[in-house]
């Protein structure tokens, strides 16, 4: 096992990469469900903007009473 982890002498090149490929990995997998909620966020509030716009344009104004 220690000849294996020390992969003939190239270990400091070798762990780091798969390190550094898994992190990556992760990432890539990580952004697209991060993306996917901030847009839903953004979408939620610009649907309640736009439901507040419609109710403010619904009621009567006390200037044209």
């Amino acid at each position: 096992m220690p000849s294996f982890l020390a992969m003939g002498g190239y270990a400091i090149y070798v762990w780091p990469a798969y390190g550094v490929f898994f992190i990556v990995l992760l990432i890539d997998w990580l952004a697209p469900q991060l993306r996917r909620r901030r847009l839903l966020r953004e979408l939620r509030a610009r649907m309640a903007r736009q439901d507040a716009r419609k109710e403010r344009a619904s009621r009567p104004s006390a200037a044209s009473t």
